[in-house]
C-alpha cells in the first residue's frame, strides 16, 4: 500500500527506490529492540519521503505529513515522517530554517529507528556514521548540535549491539 501512495503521488522512482532502501536499514536495527512496533517502522520508512513528490528541501518532512494525511495515515506514521530529518530538527533550528517553530526531534523509538535509517543510506546505499558526520560538517553551518544528536542516536540504535 504505501509504495502505492508513493507512485499515486508521482514520487520519483530514485526516492522511492531510497525509500525501499531506507525500510530495509531500519528493519534491521529494528531486529535488535523486541518492543519496536515493525509494522510502524516499515511503514514510516516507506512513507518517510513521499513530500519529495513535491520538493526536496527541507519542507519536505512538512509537505509530507500534508500529503499522507489526506491518504488517512496514522499520527504515528504523520510522526514519524515530520520528525525523520536528519537527528531531528530543535525548535530554534526550525526557526532558522523558515520551518514552524516546534521541535522535529523524534521521540519514540519507531521514530529514531526510521531517522537513523535514513541517515545511514545514501540514495540506496548503506553509509556508517562517520560519513554522515563528514558530509554533515561540509553541508551543515553549525553543525556541531546535530552532530551531537546523530552520535547518541547512533549509540543508542548501533553502538549498543556491535559486538
Amino acid at each position: 500500500m504505501e509504495i502505492k501512495l508513493l507512485e499515486k503521488e508521482n514520487t520519483p522512482e530514485n526516492v522511492i527506490q531510497h525509500c525501499k532502501a531506507v525500510c530495509k536499514k531500519a528493519m534491521k536495527i529494528a531486529a535488535n529492540f523486541d518492543d519496536a512496533d515493525k509494522d510502524l517502522i516499515r511503514r514510516g520508512a516507506l512513507l518517510h519521503d513521499i513530500g519529495r513528490s513535491q520538493t526536496h528541501g527541507i519542507r519536505h518532512a512538512i509537505v509530507g505529513v500534508e500529503i499522507a494525511s489526506k491518504y488517512g495515515c496514522t499520527t504515528d506514521v504523520l510522526n514519524i515522517i515530520e520528525r525523520h530529518i536528519g537527528a531531528g530538527i530543535t525548535a530554534e533550528e526550525a526557526v532558522k530554517l523558515g520551518l514552524p517553530e516546534k521541535s522535529y526531534v523524534p521521540q519514540t523509538l519507531e521514530e529514531k529507528i526510521v531517522a537513523h535509517a535514513d541517515n545511514l543510506i545514501s540514495g540506496t546505499e548503506e553509509v556508517d556514521v562517520d560519513f554522515v558526520i563528514r558530509k554533515w560538517q561540509r553541508t551543515i553551518e553549525d553543525s556541531d548540535d546535530n552532530i551531537e544528536r546523530l552520535k547518541k542516536l547512533d549509540d543508542e540504535l548501533i553502538k549498543a549491539f556491535e559486538e
